[in-house]
């Protein structure tokens, strides 16, 4: 049985982590400066940069700041930018969070709002620190995956052991995430076929043909030059090892960054926006697809990298899965699971078990490797999706 802290939607965190959010890149330095001394004692800047309004960025802050483990959020905004700091501040004291809105041009400026940041922070610290723990079941829980420097072995080893460790959740009740639609391009028809419903299957060949559409229009796809350094010799071979994180379980529904699942089981997320090619690659880099992965309320998740990440997250943990036993002796301090061995005899199934017994662990309050090394990243741009539609969740 897990522990989690219950929050006033009936969802459970598995931190309590007081979030510092900048409303914009000029906000920024100064969210930064008042979350420094308390890094270690569970306060975290997150952010968006941009100074122009953007629905799915407003939606994502949203998510961001009301999910199961943020405990408590201060906004820090410059006080001219576009962004809707009202409508966030409103979303977050709806769920009974504590909030409270600095902006740095009524503050005083910098070294004001510096100050009076932290003392709020270090005034609700100790109230987070203090709140009660209660029983989590299993299914309430919800785990996202992705893969980042991919290599040769990604496909044998990291990501078929992910999808046992899937399966294992799954089997339990809980709710498991996968997603990067532009790394599953070739895989549509096996993958429509584990559909609940057929109208779910067309829906997840209509992501991935929307993905490679994406790409054409781009002139590249999601394969970086590491990935053929590391032996991958196309995007098809690429997305055959990224889609064995998905494991073999049917896949329960179709969502968007921020669209909650409604209850355990599998689901893909559609990370590459509707509509014409406006805002450039989808996803900038892994943390992108970590963020969308933590709006919609992935607790923690599972990342397998070949070549060497060494990535977190600030509001979720990240269990990093080593691919290439090589890279795993290179960077032992930075990695969670050496799932490299595969390769020297070790079964996949016993890997399996590793991160589904280690995935219980964090949950229930063990660091992560990126945790205890401070790790953590965070980025948000913008973006545009439709709303999905009834086929996406077949109940």
């Amino acid at each position: 049985m897990l522990e989690g802290i219950l929050r006033s939607d009936g969802r459970k965190g598995i931190r309590n982590t007081l979030a510092v959010a900048y409303l914009v890149e000029c906000a920024h330095h100064v969210a930064r400066e008042i979350v420094q001394p308390y890094r270690d004692a569970g306060a975290q800047v997150i952010g968006f940069p941009g100074c122009y309004p953007n629905a799915y960025a407003q939606t994502m802050m949203e998510r961001l700041c009301t999910h199961p483990n943020v405990g408590a959020v201060l906004l820090i905004s410059l006080g001219c930018e576009s962004f809707n700091r009202f409508q966030l501040e409103k979303t977050i004291a709806a769920t009974g969070r504590p909030v409270e809105t600095l902006v740095i041009q009524r503050a005083g400026g910098t070294r004001a709002t510096i100050e009076a940041g932290r003392d709020w922070v270090a005034a609700r610290l100790p109230e987070l620190a203090a709140a009660p723990r209660v029983p989590m079941a299993l299914s309430e829980l919800v785990v996202g995956t992705v893969c980042g420097g991919s290599d040769g072995t990604s496909g044998i080893t990291g990501n078929p052991a992910v999808g046992l460790a899937f399966d294992r959740l799954v089997e339990a009740g809980a709710t498991c995430i996968f997603e990067e639609t532009g790394e599953l391009i070739g895989c549509e028809g096996i993958m429509s076929a584990r559909a609940a419903t057929p109208e779910l299957g067309r829906e997840l060949t209509a992501s991935v043909e929307k993905a490679a559409a994406y790409y054409a229009t781009l002139g590249y796809g999601s394969f970086a030059a590491g990935n053929a350094e590391g032996g991958l010799s196309s995007i098809e071979e690429k997305s055959m090892g990224a889609y064995a994180k998905s494991g073999k379980s049917p896949i329960s529904g179709l969502i968007k960054p921020g669209d909650i699942p409604p209850k355990g089981g599998l689901y893909l997320m559609d990370v590459v926006p509707d509509g014409e090619v406006r805002f450039g690659f989808p996803n900038i880099s892994d943390n992108a697809e970590i963020v969308e992965m933590m709006a919609s309320g992935a607790h923690l998740t599972l990342f397998v990298t070949a070549r060497g990440s060494v990535v977190g997250s600030a509001l979720a943990p990240v269990i990093k899965i080593c691919a290439n036993p090589e890279t795993y002796a290179r960077l032992t301090e930075d990695m969670d699971v050496n799932a490299g061995r595969v390769l020297s005899g070790t079964p996949l199934a016993e890997v399996g078990d590793e991160i589904f017994d280690l995935t219980l662990e964090v949950a229930n309050g063990r660091q992560t490797a990126s945790e205890s090394l401070g790790h953590a990243e965070f980025i948000l741009t913008y973006k545009s999706f439709e709303p999905i539609g009834p086929a996406c969740l077949p109940v």
